[in-house]
């Protein structure tokens, strides 16, 4: 403890922040800023305090950090509101999703109603569960989690409304950097103190759109040559349920720079867009040139799995087709042609006038055919 206290506090911060001792280091950094007096922008003259600026912005980063690449489940808001369909119904084999067996083209039977909140209606009400909840479903996905609410019914607005607290929770005094008075084109010249800035933004603060706009002035300063500026836009497009303005950024990336950390965000776009097959041609291109990449690998390890939960469904409903034929269309995809055959014949058994299962089944004919 006496080699720390002699040690220089600058480098003192970093060593904090190197043994991921944030808080530690967040305070020393305070401490560095408190010195020069009136200083409140880090485009002084001081480079000592620009270094503090930086170092604790990621401090305070790191403590809320959120690996973006993780998959995240779909709200059901996502799943109501979804505006990225093309088509009411999916072309056959091309989502991991199950069709509906209603005939007459109301809700399932075998699907429970559920409350605004998400919950399944049981009945009766307990107390207590119903006062203070949102009328509307855009006052519900606005509402973050609060003791009178039920669960946010949207995946962003629980996890990331909790991030957008956390400035609030280590800083008592207010927020470190005041969004509001940043002058972002300013920052956008200033590359290093930029990106260290749009991660706090980001990940701290939870402010999807001052982070974008100031990516968005970075790389126009980049004059659009760097490839991690065009992630970070993919991300915010990502956040804000733009999924096909995130592929593009994401895929103008990758032609800059080949990232394994690129392909999994475009990947975790193609799955939010329900195309599985896309996803996992990404993947395997992706393993082409990164052999061995445990991350791509598992990658398709998850949508093999969602292969087999449609196995596991035809076997718990053998009388319907769509399981059938939904297992069949993946196994072809995936290149398990016996499977696929296996499955097709088992969907016309189900549903003999089914005509994209009978050309399923001339199709691999066919390819029987030629081996």
């Amino acid at each position: 403890m006496g080699l720390e206290l002699e040690l220089e506090p600058l480098f003192q911060a970093w060593s904090y922040f190197r043994r991921r001792k944030f808080r530690q280091c967040a305070d020393v950094c305070s401490q560095l800023l408190e010195r020069p007096p009136g200083e409140q922008e880090p485009d002084s003259e001081y480079t000592v305090f620009q270094a503090a600026w930086s170092l604790k912005t990621r401090a305070l980063t790191e403590m809320v950090y959120v690996d973006e690449i993780d998959m995240d489940q779909e709200g059901i808001a996502e799943m109501m509101l979804d505006e990225n369909a093309i088509a009411q119904v999916a072309r056959p084999g091309t989502s991991l999703k199950l069709p509906g067996t209603s005939q007459g083209g109301g809700p399932s039977p075998a699907v429970r109603p559920v409350t605004q909140s998400g919950r399944p209606i049981t009945g009766f009400v307990r107390p207590s569960t119903q006062s203070g909840r949102p009328s509307t479903m855009e006052q519900a996905i606005k509402t973050p989690r609060t003791a009178l609410t039920a669960r946010p019914i949207t995946s962003a607005s629980g996890g990331y409304v909790r991030l957008g607290t956390a400035s609030m929770l280590t800083n008592p005094d207010g927020p470190f950097i005041k969004l509001s008075r940043l002058n972002l084109a300013k920052y956008a010249q200033k590359p290093k103190l930029a990106k260290a800035l749009f991660e706090y933004i980001f990940h701290h603060e939870n402010d999807v759109k001052n982070a974008l706009d100031l990516a968005a002035l970075a790389t126009e300063h980049a004059q659009f040559k760097d490839w991690w500026w065009k992630v970070q836009i993919g991300k915010c497009y990502y956040r804000l349920g733009l999924y096909r303005e995130a592929e593009k950024q994401f895929k103008s990336a990758l032609k800059q720079q080949d990232m394994v950390d690129t392909i999994l965000y475009l990947a975790k776009v193609y799955l939010r867009l329900d195309q599985p097959v896309t996803a996992m041609n990404l993947f395997k291109q992706g393993l082409d040139r990164f052999p061995g990449e445990v991350t791509l690998i598992c990658g398709i390890a998850r949508i093999y799995e969602a292969r087999a939960l449609l196995q596991t469904a035809s076997s718990l409903a053998p009388h319907m087709y769509e399981p059938h034929f939904n297992f069949a269309i993946l196994s072809e995809k995936v290149g398990d042609l016996q499977r696929s055959y296996t499955a097709a014949q088992k969907s016309e058994e189900a549903f003999p006038g089914h005509v994209d299962t009978q050309q399923l089944i001339k199709q691999l004919k066919q390819h029987f055919a030629m081996l």
